[in-house]
């Protein structure tokens, strides 16, 4: 049964973090365990973007930042999955940088050295070169960059709607049987 992290760094989007927590809760008989890692700025912007704090109401065990006691922190916990949404690219560069210095980046140190999922949802663009070397390194260390690019083939009639094409994708990843618009049905 999948025991998933999910992270939510201060990149924009606060939408998708929303719209993802929401899904997964949905489809409880799908994970035995689920955790989240909120930033300080994370807080910032989801009250920003979505004008509300509407994530202390979520039934799910919240860890703090430098809780390097969270069961995910190390391999032994057996945590299958990390998504991290929106992933910004300071996270994404410390990850590829392999510098462990909060629990989001221990937890995908972690993950990866376990040879687990991890889906990093990235919201900043344009890409430098920079960020374009941290995404090939995380790929080459078997992690999996999707970026949070909506489709519009499913005709997406509100924004939720938009954001969903980017959740759903990242769910398909992380192997969570969802029921969504699948081309050519």
């Amino acid at each position: 049964m999948n025991k998933i992290v999910i992270a939510i760094t201060g990149a924009s989007g606060s939408i998708y973090a929303k719209i993802l927590l929401e899904k997964l809760l949905h489809a409880k008989e799908q994970w035995a365990e689920l955790a989240v890692v909120m930033t300080e700025n994370a807080k910032q912007v989801w009250q920003t973007e979505l004008n509300n704090h509407d994530y202390r109401n979520l039934p799910v065990k919240f860890y703090s930042q430098q809780d390097f006691n969270a069961p995910f922190a190390s391999g032994s916990g057996q945590y299958n999955t990390m998504i991290i949404i929106p992933c910004s690219m300071g996270t994404l560069g410390r990850i590829a940088g392999g510098i462990s210095n909060d629990l989001i980046s221990r937890a995908a140190d972690v993950i990866l050295k376990e040879r687990r999922r991890l889906i990093c949802v990235a919201r900043d663009m344009p890409y430098n070169l920079i960020h374009i070397r941290n995404m090939e390194t995380i790929t080459l260390a078997g992690g999996i960059i999707c970026p949070a690019t909506p489709s519009f083939y499913s005709l997406p009639k509100s924004i939720e709607e938009l954001a969903a094409t980017v959740v759903d994708r990242a769910l398909d990843l992380a192997g969570i049987d969802i029921k969504t618009f699948r081309w050519g049905q």
